[in-house]
């Protein structure tokens, strides 16, 4: 085994349903969860002498995802007939995007170790339409749901830039981010809105030579935890399979397999066609797409920062970490609800912490995203203020968040005088409560000042007798200023 060493060399098709009212060729309404075959028409279920109609929304879509990924953006396209057989495709063939896609020789980065982004190139950008849904649990026989069939979708096909199951994952996160935040998809896998394909294989050195390993596709994985698994996998299969057999590229076909997540291995499907075998033809019922200057202009105003570029700003411009930066920009709306509250002029890490983890938890409670809990960025700054300004504690500052979302008219200072959870900083009268406390407690006070093991320990104990007596209302530093001044 020490004789071999392997890089690793992994494409990625991405599948992205987007979130138009209609299907792409027909006015059928998108909705999931709906009884099987309730979202049907003659043009998605194939029937003879029917003629599709082209969702203009559809195409607005790709081109704003294209444009996100920097790709070149043709101003003429037009649609192919894609043809095959399967049970959940009616008319036996796929309407697509073959020899002139919406976007080409794009990029997206992606975080790598180093703390720099890697670059990762995009072959191509297209839109299609989707297949129904074979269904497998009503017994020994297979029905089929064509609800889904004509869903507009987009695929993303990469160059095999990755080389690790690791980036692999982090470009599937950052592309459903990006999708998410430009509005076209809600990206959400468990209804099977982006679905991930990986193209992995090997290029092996054996005794100063290389050897490439025939290529697999991983098909229709949807999760990030699937996505990750099947290409380690996968890198292990291969480089088993050539240190027993020698099997090289050039030797066998592609294929494509699935992937057991039960048993955690993926399972041959079949030799992988090519483009010949399709058959692609212009279709000859739909129009060729062409993209005014006027029409593409309109579509780039409304293009917005893009999150990885929005979580390295805050790391910069806010000295966030890099995963609290992370965390507020996972979502559109929760990154421009902390803008907001900073624009109010509090502290970024104050208002941070009270966003990510008091009102993020709060707001996975109810289900909703931060932005929606009805709370303004403006109580958050003031909550935010009082703490810095030691007006609150920190602790404190979880009741009033979790009041503040039931009762939308107080603001922050208002609830926390209802609550006695305004901090006591007199020092005149606070002076007095801690010489109250050293006085009960002459043995703790003989700890602090003879400056033994025992010291730290009993400065703690004398700072939490003081908040006892003030039912945790006391300012701990002001507290402590004032011990270390009497005691030294």
């Amino acid at each position: 085994m020490s004789q071999f060493k392997h890089k690793v060399v992994v494409g990625l098709e991405i599948h992205v349903q987007l979130c138009t009212k209609t299907k792409i060729f027909c006015g059928c309404a998108l909705s999931f969860g709906e009884p099987a075959n309730s979202r049907v028409c003659p043009v998605c279920l194939g029937m003879p002498g029917v003629l599709p109609v082209m969702n203009k929304q559809a195409v607005k879509y790709a081109v704003l995802v294209a444009l996100a990924l920097n790709c070149q953006v043709a101003e003429f396209t037009k649609w192919d007939r894609k043809s095959y057989y399967y049970p959940d495709l009616p008319k036996n063939y796929q309407i697509s995007q073959y020899d002139l896609p919406i976007g080409v020789n794009g990029f997206i980065g992606i975080p790598s170790d180093s703390g720099e982004t890697k670059k990762i190139r995009i072959l191509r950008v297209h839109l299609e339409e989707d297949a129904g849904k074979n269904v497998h649990t009503a017994g020994n026989f297979s029905q089929v749901d064509l609800n889904r069939a004509g869903t507009p979708l987009l695929e993303i096909v990469t160059e095999p830039d990755m080389t690790s199951a690791a980036e692999v994952r982090e470009l599937a996160v950052q592309l459903q981010r990006i999708v998410r935040y430009l509005g076209v998809s809600e990206a959400d896998m468990q209804k099977g809105h982006m679905r991930f394909e990986p193209n992995i294989n090997l290029t092996v050195t054996k005794n100063d030579t290389e050897y490439k390993t025939p290529i697999v596709e991983v098909k229709n994985l949807n999760s990030f935890r699937a996505l990750e698994r099947s290409v380690d996998y996968e890198i292990a299969r291969q480089l088993d399979e050539f240190i027993e057999t020698g099997r090289t590229l050039e030797m066998g076909t592609k294929s494509t397999r699935g992937w057991d997540d039960a048993n955690e291995l993926t399972v041959l499907q079949r030799e992988k066609e090519e483009a010949p075998d399709y058959r692609y033809f212009p279709d000859p019922d739909l129009v060729p797409v062409k993209l005014t200057r006027q029409w593409l202009d309109d579509i780039k105003s409304r293009l917005c920062e893009l999150p990885l570029t929005k979580q390295m700003r805050y790391v910069r411009e806010y000295e966030l970490s890099d995963y609290d930066a992370g965390v507020l920009t996972a979502e559109r709306s929760t990154a421009e609800f902390f803008e907001k509250a900073v624009k109010v002029g509090s502290d970024p890490k104050r208002v941070c912490n009270l966003v990510t983890q008091d009102y993020q938890k709060l707001a996975n409670e109810k289900g909703c995203s931060v932005a929606d809990l009805g709370v303004s960025p403006e109580k958050v700054a003031q909550l935010a203020t009082m703490i810095t300004e030691a007006i609150v504690s920190a602790t404190a500052s979880s009741t009033i968040a979790a009041v503040s979302v039931v009762d939308l008219n107080r603001t922050p200072e208002e609830i926390a005088k209802e609550h006695n959870l305004i901090q006591k900083s007199d020092v005149s009268e606070l002076e007095t409560i801690v010489d109250q406390a050293l006085a009960e407690n002459p043995e703790a006070v003989e700890d602090v000042t003879s400056g033994g093991k025992k010291s730290n320990k009993a400065r703690g104990f004398l700072l939490g007798q003081v908040m006892q007596k003030t039912k945790g209302q006391a300012n701990p530093k002001v507290v402590s200023e004032i011990l270390a001044r009497k005691l030294g």
